[in-house]
């Protein structure tokens, strides 16, 4: 007989959820963090079943995966450099089953136990929808990465391919568009999946840009994840900082075997939750960063042109389509 949230109770609940969690860590309404002279970052992002994941796309232990790994992936790109834990708040139709909801927190401490942290607490409650929502805190290293730091002259470089998550939520949806005028090779299709599946936040990335600053440099550089797709982190720099920017067509982070045509070019563009770090660099430092730091690569410049993003060779803006949260629906689902 399958157990669900209802037959379970509150109190069950809580005291099983408890487990994935360190000993007494959720036996108060608060959690306490210990001193620490580094500053504080904090962030909180939202996954909404059938806008963010679907049963039929996704498994529960994904989900729980993908909601830490987005708050992660947004202090990877201000500059954390230590994770100190989560809380998750957690909505659920009472006839979920409690196997769900196991996975689910089993997919949140496999990526706690792949990038730090803990469990530091939380909060449930029915509701007509699943919705997972999770706030990160982390510690902030040397260089506080901010959007607003961008300055003409810099390299815009980026820590990967773009559009794979946008392909494998195709692939799993069997989405018509993957006709069989396209052949795509097994080792991409695979990629593409677990990039949706399972994005990784780019801590690794952040670390190799630490490391690798030119000491006569201060500590500058502007950042963001593509979150919402590699155009709107660019535009989100562009616009922070008051600056435009040009992109190289042939430099766009595509992922070796990506075919090429505009449904391409647009999923590279604006696919959404690839979760890369986006970032504009002086170039000394751009240089050193893509030396060291495996698959990163230069898309193009920042101009003293505002909220001007266009192509090198053409002078074109570059078109946008990017994801919003209130008009794409069951598009990321």
């Amino acid at each position: 007989m399958t157990v669900t949230l209802a037959k379970l109770g509150e109190e069950e609940l809580l005291r099983r959820l408890a487990c994935f969690a360190p000993p007494g860590q959720m036996a108060d309404d608060t959690a306490t963090l210990a001193p620490d002279p580094r500053q504080l970052l904090v962030n909180t992002d939202v996954l909404v079943e059938d806008i963010h994941f679907s049963e039929r796309t996704t498994s529960p232990a994904d989900v729980g995966w993908r909601a830490v790994a987005t708050n992660l992936s947004d202090l990877a790109a201000s500059g954390a450099v230590a994770v100190e834990g989560i809380t998750v708040a957690l909505v659920a139709p009472g006839n979920t089953p409690w196997n769900w909801v196991e996975d689910l927190y089993c997919g949140i401490s496999e990526a706690l136990n792949c990038y730090g942290g803990i469990l530091l607490g939380g909060d449930c409650s029915a509701g007509s929808q699943r919705l997972i929502s999770i706030t990160a805190l982390g510690r902030l290293g040397p260089l506080h990465l901010h959007r607003a730091n961008a300055c003409p002259g810099d390299w815009l470089v980026t820590s990967g391919a773009h559009g794979l998550s946008r392909l494998g939520l195709a692939l799993l949806q069997g989405d018509p568009t993957l006709d069989s005028n396209f052949v795509l090779a097994d080792g991409l299709q695979h990629q593409a999946i677990s990039q949706h599946r399972r994005p990784r936040p780019r801590l690794d990335a952040l670390t190799t840009l630490l490391e690798h600053k030119p000491e006569d440099l201060p500590w500058r550089a502007a950042g963001t994840d593509s979150s919402d797709g590699l155009l709107a982190a660019v535009k989100a720099v562009c616009n922070s900082s008051q600056c435009g920017a040009q992109l190289t067509y042939d430099w766009l982070p595509r992922a070796e075997g990506w075919p090429a045509g505009e449904l391409w070019d647009q999923w590279c563009l604006n696919g959404g939750e690839d979760f890369e770090l986006v970032l504009s660099l002086p170039a000394v430092w751009a240089q050193r960063w893509l030396e060291h730091q495996p698959n990163s690569r230069r898309i193009g410049s920042i101009t003293a042109q505002i909220n001007e993003i266009v192509w090198t060779d053409s002078r074109v803006p570059v078109a946008s389509d990017g994801f919003d949260h209130f008009s794409s629906g069951l598009q990321n689902a």
